[in-house]
Parts: structure tokens; sequence; C-alpha cells
């Protein structure tokens, strides 16, 4: 890196990866220890990271992203002692990542943002991408999940999980509805985000203006439901998913408008007629998904999501159980959708 005191710093607020700002005065770089537990083949994310990279930098237009960088050893991962994974990247100067999109405005730029990322990919065959974890944001699977965790919980939890369980085989019929997806015409993959939170995106310190999309870990081959409806779950909602205050949660129609008016600005002409027809199922099937995958792992005790109380899972899936009800309701009465 050249000549300089070099210091270390925390960046970021990822859960996830342990991540530093590396540097001197004159240059300074994002250090990344992979997390092994959670992406099993580090090799696939600097793959996948390098093939996005190189297609952008060919078809040079409004998006960008960070530069990869090798280690001395002219590797683009490196293994240390401790059998640690570690990656590098160009840091962006003058950039910040808010946390929450506070209004309508901030919701419309990020979702314009991430649909648009999606658009400048599309010449890039989403299938030569590695699938960094299989059936992420595949319904189907996971409701196969959440029927064997039903039949092998211990009682205690079965028992406080019932009503909420019981909700939730109700709505059996969205995941017949995602099965419909498979059809590839009407439905094609496309190279998604997979966790399009505002703190992914750059902004620049200057001018507020959006620099690029970061953190592209799970960058890989999805449908059109993954990005537009995790945006949804989670910008058009009045509460967070570890809100306890069930009563609170609506959505925030102004919010719910500016993200879908944004997507299909950015995405632009390449949503096929079945898309744009079936739009409002995203928030649906991704507010459902998550429900099913917080029951899960509570029925399982607790194994993915860290917790920080007894029975939070139980009460982040009745959380998003609430949010889905209350999307039926916003969706039947604004867009006269049958539920």
């Amino acid at each position: 890196m050249g000549p300089g005191k070099i210091a270390i710093e925390s960046l970021g607020h990822g859960l996830i990866h342990h991540t530093y700002k590396v540097g001197h005065s004159e240059r300074k770089i994002v250090l990344q220890a992979i997390n092994t537990g959670v992406f099993k083949k580090p090799e696939d994310i600097i793959y996948n990271y390098r093939e996005t990279y190189q297609y952008l930098e060919k078809h040079k237009g409004a998006i960008g992203i960070p530069e990869p960088l090798q280690a001395i050893n002219g590797q683009f991962l490196w293994t240390d002692e401790e059998n640690n994974c570690w990656r590098a990247l160009e840091f962006v100067h003058h950039s910040y990542s808010p946390l929450t999109a506070d209004n309508e405005e901030a919701a419309y730029t990020v979702s314009k943002n991430f649909a648009a990322f999606t658009r400048s990919l599309e010449g890039l065959n989403a299938q030569t991408l590695k699938e960094i974890i299989p059936d992420f944001h595949n319904l189907s699977f996971r409701y196969r999940q959440f029927k064997k965790a039903v039949a092998t919980s211990q009682p205690d939890r079965l028992t406080k999980a019932t009503p909420v369980i019981s909700s939730l085989k109700e709505r059996r019929s969205l995941v017949d509805y995602y099965d419909t997806l498979a059809d590839a015409k009407k439905y094609p993959f496309r190279l998604m985000h997979h966790d399009c939170k505002i703190s992914n995106i750059l902004f620049d310190l200057n001018t507020d203006g959006v620099i690029c999309p970061v953190d592209l870990d799970t960058l890989m081959p999805g449908k059109f439901i993954s990005d537009l409806g995790d945006m949804i779950r989670t910008m058009a909602s009045s509460e967070d998913e570890d809100s306890i205050h069930w009563e609170s949660i609506t959505i925030r129609s102004s919010f719910y408008n500016a993200i879908l008016e944004g997507y299909l600005e950015g995405i632009g002409p390449i949503l096929t007629e079945e898309e744009k027809k079936n739009i409002h199922y995203s928030g649906l099937l991704l507010v459902y998904m998550q429900a099913l995958r917080f029951l899960t792992d509570f029925l399982l005790g607790d194994r993915y999501y860290k917790t920080s109380y007894p029975e939070q899972n139980l009460k982040r899936a009745l959380n998003q159980l609430t949010l889905l009800e209350r999307l039926e309701g916003f969706l039947k009465a604004e867009y006269s959708m049958e539920m």
C-alpha cells in the first residue's frame, strides 16, 4: 500500500462478516473476513463479484462497483494460518450508508437503484454465475423446512407456536403461486442482489446522490419477486421485524407506492407482461417467506437467527404474520387484489 502509518478501523453495521477500513492518508481499502459458516464457498462470492465487475467495466454506464483487489500472491481470496478467508476491495471515498429509509423519497431512490443495478446486468448471463446460497428465496423449499420443523419440534415450542403455525398453513396457496414462477419465459432468472436495504447503497457525502450498491455477497440468479419483495417487507412496514407492537404494524401506503414506482422506473422495459401483472405478489411472498423462516428457526431451537431473549424468533414470526395480514388488507383495498 505504499509508505505511511497504516490505520485499521471497523467498518459498517453488518452482522455476517468482519469488515475493516485499512490504509493511510494516500490510500484506503476495505478488508473483509468472509463468514464461512454462512457462505460455505467463499470462492464463489469472489467469482461472482469479479464477473460482475468485469462486465460493468466493459459496459460503462451509470453504475459501477468497487474494484476487487489482489493479495500479494496474486489471488483475490487469501486464507490465513487460522483458515480465515479474506478479500479486499477499493474503498470509496466521501461516501456513506444510512441505516433506514426515513421518507418516501429515500424509499423511491433505494428501490430505483437496486432495480437499475439488475437492469445494468441484463446482458450478463445469470446462469453463468454461482448460486451462493442454494434455495435462498425458494418459497417451496422454505415451506418444506417449516413442515419438517413442525414434525420434529420439541412439544413445548410446538404448543407456543400453534396459532402462528395454523395461520401460516392457511396461506399455503402462496406456495402454489410461487411454483408457477418456474416458467422461465414468463418469469426469467435475473441477477438479483437479494439483500436490498438502504445500508447496502453508498451515497455521496457531498451531493447525497447514489454512488453504487455494495455487499454483493448474495448476488446470484433469482426471480423478480426477490429484491422488490424484500424492499416492500422492510421499507413499507411501519415497524421493523423485531417490534412487538403488533397494533402499530401497518403498511405505509406512500412508502409502498414509492418503492413500486422507483422499482418500475429503474428496471425499465425488461419485465415481462406476466411479471408486471403479478408484481404485487412480491411483497406477499417475501413477507410470508420470512415468517416461515423465523418460525422454523424457533421450532428448531434458534439455530440460525441470533436472539437476545427467549421466544424472540416466535415473536418475529408473529410480527411478519401481522405484517402479511396488513399487506393483504392493503392490497385488497388499494389495488382490488383478491387474496
